[in-house]
């Protein structure tokens, strides 16, 4: 605190602005006096200054302050018209626009608004008060719209058309929110424009914005240029890497950069800032320009290259470290580079309190932070490396020790071979391809023949490393999967981990000074009291040791080995032992899955239109029940509609989820039938997890995903089994799946056949679990019922004994569509309550209102995923306990 007093400010603020963004109104200023009433019990306990605890319990409450008194004013001046409410906007684009298939996407301050434009003559526009940025979601309706919206800038005025709407909050546990993302931006609705007819341009504005479009303008430029050095893939990764395009990297490589935590290399961060500063100064002194005015070209150099990069929380971050550094050192002032990345927080907080919420704000000050702390502390244990090898391993190390936490938080997963990809590959990347690229680039501004010289080394370079990350990523049994820690779990590792290599390094240097003071004692007879005194082994009363004489000792080797077994050495060595433990205990806390021993769980996640259901039973096996998917009725002729990385529920959903709630392994996929509604998304979990077992319904679907589903099960030796009536599964003593439907066995027909209609043959089983009992229906119609009620009755009527055909929950049929669900089949079955899985304001209509009505006649309880989001049932001791994500009711 005395040496560094910005940091201590710095981390009050931020742990103040923190407490606040968790626990809003009262209950931040509950915590507040709590901890102000603590503050006088540190300094009486540890004797702190008053000085310095005031300072940082200052800093705490300003920034608590600061931000609640941003959230009150972080609100919308529209007010409160209702979704759908049809508007016509006023006002300028100030984001870059995106432009991907039929869709066009930016940010519109408005600021003027007229509600009820549609149908006759349209009210007067309206201003609004200092303006407000809205999301606008716009539909290209040709190819020539597409071409046209490419055109547009930031700092352009439009008014435009669309309907208004609020944005959707996150409809499963632990989602993605995007209705707090937009918040987190000061937007608070969506503007649905049905197609560039209801756009029209104005004249370009002055300031800020319409800079920003020369910008826009002058990388989309860059990007031309660098797709002339660099074919195919590698364009789009020279542009991620050089300025900052990340849009336009082939998805699958991305996805190999992000399994093994390479994706830091394609964000603009201190690494690229620094490579091309001293780029900067290198040429400077070539042209044997002064150090004071290299410098203060650098200086200026680098707010043009945040600008040109995209001004992402990292790259601000590394440019106002630069900045500052460069500064401080040209004023001869540069003493500790954790004060200055204390100050580039505190500049960011101040300007945006809402940064310390944003995945790369944390990663970037945190990795920084990491480095300056770690790398010290790490370097002595790698001194055996040869040449720079310990200093390269030892950065490595630091950064993957303090991403590892908020990784799990963000990505729920952490490669093993991430290490090594970085020790090998982010030396060549930054070191060569940056560089080179970056020189390649800028030469061929001058002549694009010799920039393509220069850049012909950098594929050579891209290849190799595309083919090592390719290799490393086709590894199996290295990726982990971790649920999201809380934030005392994740402070508590770094806790750990610092004084672990804290006090090993105590260790080292105290062992190191008495071996030091033992040669000397050899060659004269003065003894150096430090070592001697740290180490006790001067008596207090006396000022002379305690053995007859330093002579009299056996040798300095001896005396090192005494003094490293010491009082202090023993103490230090159970401390580091019992930190050890606790991290240890940590990792194995953190792996474990978020689910309780002994507790059944069901899980029916909200997917839209169609189903997944998770089942994990009370001794922790995980059984998947389909994965839900996205259908798409799109034709060849419209093949440029198509996005970069559609939306695919499986990957942007299922998966996630499966990762968040610390899943490793399924024991069990079953499939119920062919639908794309349901088999969608499986391939992404198959490409994610281990599956023990895949279960269908004995039949496959005639399409591309069904096929290229049993190609990756083929491929992953996952056996298939085909399900029939009779068919049961065991996975611990409190758990029974017993299927109903289909009936026909498929190994007494030879083959597994091709069947267009696949709702008929839809799987359909009981699942007693932990002495409550569940029937899954997957999207069976009303035939399959009678001939299964048909059999239930005949084998009620001839087995003495049979349990009981009610039941607590019932999945309902076909998304309570009309053909399924009869009254028989309510009436035999009893269901206490039913779960309809069902998108929001689906096309299909469902559920039909008259499932609705039966249900509603028998006095069963309705879940629905459209209205209450994903629906959660605990069971335990055949009770059930249920929640949801969102309050619809019931």
């Amino acid at each position: 605190m005395s040496r560094r007093p910005l940091v201590a400010i710095a981390c009050g603020w931020m742990a103040g602005s923190g407490l606040a963004a968790g626990y809003a109104g009262w209950r931040f200023w509950l915590f507040w006096l709590g901890l102000s009433l603590v503050c006088p019990a540190i300094i009486l306990i540890r004797r702190q200054s008053w000085r310095s605890l005031i300072l940082v319990w200052l800093a705490f409450s300003l920034g608590g302050g600061y931000w609640l008194y941003n959230e009150a004013g972080n609100h919308s001046r529209i007010g409160l018209p209702a979704d759908g409410q049809a508007v016509r906007l006023e006002g300028t684009i100030v984001s870059a626009v995106k432009v991907d298939g039929d869709r066009a996407d930016f940010t519109l301050k408005a600021n003027r608004i007229s509600l009820n434009p549609a149908g006759g003559r349209a009210p007067a526009m309206q201003e609004i008060p200092g303006g407000e940025k809205v999301a606008v979601q716009l539909r290209l309706a040709s190819p020539s719209e597409q071409r046209a919206a490419a055109t547009w800038r930031r700092g352009l005025r439009v008014t435009l058309r669309g309907t208004l709407e609020s944005p959707q909050p996150a409809r499963n546990f632990g989602a993605f929110d995007y209705r707090r993302y937009l918040h987190l931006q000061r937007i608070h609705w969506l503007v649905k424009v049905p197609g560039a007819s209801s756009l029209q341009m104005g004249q370009s504005t002055r300031g800020a914005a319409a800079a920003m479009g020369y910008i826009d303008a002058l990388r989309d430029r860059l990007g031309e240029r660098i797709e002339r050095l660099f074919p195919g893939w590698q364009a789009g990764y020279m542009k991620g890497l050089l300025i900052g395009l990340q849009d336009e990297l082939d998805p699958d490589k991305y996805l190999e950069f992000t399994q093994l935590g390479l994706t830091h290399i394609l964000a603009i961060s201190g690494s690229h800032v620094a490579i091309n500063v001293a780029l900067v100064l290198g040429l400077l002194r070539i042209c044997r320009v002064t150090r004071e005015t290299a410098i203060t070209v650098a200086f200026f150099f680098v707010p043009g290259y945040m600008l040109l990069t995209g001004f992402s929380p990292s790259v601000i971050r590394s440019g106002l470290m630069t900045m500052l550094g460069l500064y401080l050192l040209r004023r001869g002032l540069l003493k500790d580079s954790l004060n200055v990345l204390a100050a580039a927080a505190m500049l960011m907080l101040i300007w945006d309190p809402y940064y310390l919420l944003n995945v790369s704000f944390q990663l970037s000050f945190a990795v920084t932070a990491g480095l300056i702390v770690f790398v010290p502390l790490l370097a002595p244990y790698l001194r055996g490396l040869p040449g720079k090898t310990g200093s390269a391993a030892a950065i490595t190390l630091a950064a993957q020790l303090v991403s590892f936490p908020l990784t799990a938080v963000y990505f729920n997963q952490f490669s093993l071979l991430s290490i090594p990809a970085n020790l090998l590959l982010v030396p060549v990347i930054g070191m060569l391809a940056l560089p080179l690229g970056t020189g390649a680039l800028v030469i061929s501004l001058l002549s694009v023949r010799v920039g393509s010289w220069l850049a012909l080394p950098v594929r050579w370079l891209n290849m190799a490393t595309f083919e090592a990350t390719s290799w490393l990523s086709a590894r199996s049994g290295f990726m982990t999967y971790w649920k999201s820690p809380s934030l005392l779990w994740v402070a508590a590792f770094y806790v750990g981990c610092y004084l672990l290599l804290y006090w090993g390094k105590r260790r080292e240097r105290l062992a190191a000074e008495a071996m030091a003071g033992a040669g000397a004692w050899k060659d004269d007879d003065t003894v150096p009291l430090g070592p001697l005194k740290d180490a006790g082994f001067f008596s207090k009363r006396e000022r002379r040791p305690r053995s007859a004489g330093i002579r009299g000792l056996k040798s300095y080797r001896a005396l090192a080995a005494d003094l490293g077994r010491g009082a202090w050495a023993r103490r230090g060595d159970l401390l580091r032992l019992t930190v050890a433990a606790g991290l240890v205990w940590l990792l194995i806390s953190g792996y474990q899955p978020v689910y309780s021993k002994g507790t059944g769980y069901i899980e029916f996640i909200d997917v839209g239109q169609g189903d997944c259901a998770l089942i994990t039973t009370p001794s922790g096996k995980h059984l998947l029940v389909d994965g839900g998917g996205t259908v798409s009725f799109r034709k060849a002729k419209d093949a440029w509609r198509e996005r970069r990385e559609p939306f695919e529920v499986g990957a942007k959903t299922v998966v996630p989820l499966l990762k968040k709630r610390g899943i490793h392994r399924l024991d069990a996929v079953i499939l119920t039938h062919g639908d794309q509604d349901h088999v969608g998304g499986l391939q992404a979990v198959l490409d994610s997890f281990p599956v023990e077992a895949l279960l269908i319904n004995g039949s496959l679907a005639e399409s591309k995903t069904m096929k290229k589903l049993m190609e990756t099960a083929l491929t992953r030796r996952i056996p298939v089994y085909p399900a029939s009536r009779g068919m049961e599964l065991r996975p611990d003593g409190a758990t029974r799946l017993e299927v109903l439907y289909p009936l026909t066995e498929t190994e007494k027909l030879g083959r597994i056949p091709f069947v267009k209609e696949q709702n008929h043959r839809s799987i359909v089983f009981r699942l007693d679990l932990a002495g409550a009992s569940f029937l899954f229906t997957g999207d069976m119609d009303e035939e399959a019922e009678r001939e299964m009620l048909g059999l239930e009755k005949t084998a009620a009527s001839v087995t003495p004994g049979r349990r009981k055909a009610s039941i607590d929950v019932m999945k309902v049929a076909h998304h309570g569509s009309k053909t399924s669900t009869s009254a028989a089949w309510l009436a035999y079955w009893q269901p206490a309550a039913a779960l309809i899985s069902v998108g929001v304001s689906n096309t299909y209509g469902h559920p039909h209102p008259t499932v609705v009505d039966r249900l509603n006649g028998q006095n069963v309880r309705i879940y629905r995923t459209d209205k209450q989001g994903e629906v959660q049932m605990r069971v335990r001791g055949g009770r059930i306990e249920v929640r949801s994500k969102l309050s619809g009711t019931p």
